[in-house]
């Protein structure tokens, strides 16, 4: 969670931006070819920054779960490991291979083994003298560090690639009942714990596959995000009497939270009473997975709720299963929820 929170900020920055190049490109009626987002003098900016911001996602994720391990020292491992993964190092090429890049998978391996590295070249040189030790978080640690580092994600990086490749021709030669089947898992988990692991997971998840070209799983990510907020305040606004008066007062901002993609706004409802809300908003949100996947909608922002919607495949279809989802979940919760007593 640690590499994810300090990850997120650039994937959304960078990712809104590259998503408007796109979306200037299309406006203009520049053809979807592999320039397609650079045609246009301003999309080839936006594009160009916002590829750079995004490609920092890797790096800071696995430098930051290192650094939750091994404390600062970790970090300059961690980025190190997170940018081989990145570009697919190996030893024949280590300057990268396309075929080698093992992307979130192996940056979320190189976070873990550069911190687990730090920490034990701490025990083997903690009754060093003082002399090395004074070394140690300036020279040792960062040569030795980066160097194993780099040993182990050359090894690993044409491992993790072919399972990467794997995954995303498994994803393209899908057929329309199995894509729906995954998009509701992946929505399903967005509303599972609402900003927590389970969340997070599917989150980068869908980041990753808009690295890799696949829209939809993207689509259904965010709007598994969207649905569990929308359908509660949906439903303090027609089935008032399932809640409390506190409840009700803040039940209209959920309404903004949703349509903005916070999911966190659904957490105090979920947590006061979690065995109805939880399975209400889950439902909701696989409901309007499946609409959104059978439409084939798609997004290639991985942020920004409605105000990424000009970027949406099918917008139109995208709004129907938006709105079919959270209706869905209002009726779970008037239907699971108890009418409280009259004051």
């Amino acid at each position: 969670m640690n590499g994810v929170s300090y990850m997120l900020p650039f994937v959304i920055g960078g990712g809104i931006l590259i998503a408007l190049a796109f979306l200037i490109d299309g406006l203009t009626g520049q053809p979807m070819d592999g320039d397609f987002g650079s045609h246009n003098a301003i999309a080839a900016f936006l594009k160009g920054v916002g590829g750079v911001a995004f490609g920092f996602m890797l790096p800071v994720l696995a430098g930051f779960i290192a650094e939750s391990i091994a404390d600062r020292p970790g970090l300059a491992v961690g980025f190190t490991g997170g940018s081989l993964a990145a570009i697919g190092a190996t030893f024949a090429a280590p300057g990268g291979e396309g075929t080698a890049v093992s992307g979130f998978l192996g940056a979320l391996l190189a976070g873990f083994v550069a911190g687990l590295i730090v920490k034990c070249l701490n025990k083997l040189f903690a009754k060093a003298p003082d002399f090395i030790q004074r070394m140690m978080p300036v020279l040792i640690i960062p040569l030795l560090g980066i160097l194993l580092i780099g040993v182990v994600m050359c090894a690993v990086n044409p491992v993790i690639g072919m399972i990467n490749n794997g995954l995303s021709r498994a994803l393209e030669s899908m057929g329309n009942s199995s894509a729906i089947l995954l998009g509701m898992v992946v929505a399903g988990m967005m509303a599972i714990d609402m900003g927590g692991p389970f969340n997070k997971a599917a989150y980068v998840f869908g980041v990753g596959m808009l690295a890799n070209g696949n829209y939809s799983i993207m689509a259904a990510v965010m709007i598994g995000g969207m649905i569990p907020p929308i359908a509660i305040a949906l439903s303090t606004t027609f089935f008032k009497n399932r809640w409390t008066d506190n409840e009700l007062k803040s039940g209209p901002v959920n309404y903004i939270m949703g349509l903005c993609f916070i999911t966190e706004g659904a957490i105090p409802y979920a947590a006061a009473d979690p065995l109805r809300v939880i399975p209400s908003c889950i439902v909701g949100s696989a409901v309007g997975c499946a609409l959104s996947m059978a439409f084939k909608c798609t997004l290639m922002a991985p942020h920004g709720g409605i105000f990424v919607f000009p970027v949406v495949g099918n917008v139109l279809g995208y709004i129907i299963a938006l709105v079919g989802g959270s209706v869905v979940g209002m009726l779970m919760l008037a239907v699971l929820k108890k009418k409280q007593p009259a004051a």
